[in-house]
């Protein structure tokens, strides 16, 4: 009856996973965790979501929704407004026009893209919050952020395919 409900309004939630499951990665990136020593370093969960949905379904996480769960993140982190928004756009833009190297290859040649791919954002982030806050941002927290970026991924993506597998099922 529950699906019926959704045709009735003409969706088909196996297509809002991708959005859903982002904004999930988002609010999860707001969350403390990390180590005692930093207890504000948790994973870029959203750039993670990002680069998986843009190699897989890039068609049901368009830019624009990309763009205002990054304004969303840059809101509840309290980081410049737009700066987690455009790298994630950008990282948006950039994987979904490569998305060909990926598709079909093993796991190992996914990660170490996205290992590539979390150093530049790492970056990026940083340099953006030196310029905007015009002084030298301590980069210990950032570049704890983006170890545990890379060292997360595997887990949060195969979390990613069984929840987008269930859904196309139940479709």
């Amino acid at each position: 009856m529950k699906g019926l409900a959704w045709h009735r309004f003409g969706v088909r939630p196996h297509l809002l996973i991708p959005a859903t499951l982002t904004l999930a990665a988002v609010l999860l990136s707001v969350v403390p965790g990390g180590f005692s020593a930093l207890p504000e370093t948790t994973p870029f969960f959203a750039l993670m979501a990002v680069y998986h949905w843009s190699i897989y379904r890039p068609e049901l996480l368009p830019a624009p929704v990309v763009f205002t769960l990054g304004l969303v993140q840059d809101g509840l982190t309290g980081e410049p407004l737009g700066l987690f928004a455009l790298v994630l756009v950008v990282v948006h833009g950039l994987v979904s026009t490569q998305r060909r190297a990926f598709l079909g290859k093993t796991f190992l040649i996914e990660w170490f893209g996205f290992a590539f791919v979390a150093v530049g954002a790492t970056l990026a982030c940083w340099l953006i919050a030196c310029v905007y806050f015009a002084a030298l941002v301590d980069p210990l927290p950032v570049a704890l952020q983006g170890i545990l970026t890379f060292a997360v991924y595997p887990c949060v993506v195969w979390i990613f395919a069984r929840v987008a597998r269930a859904t196309q099922r139940t479709a």
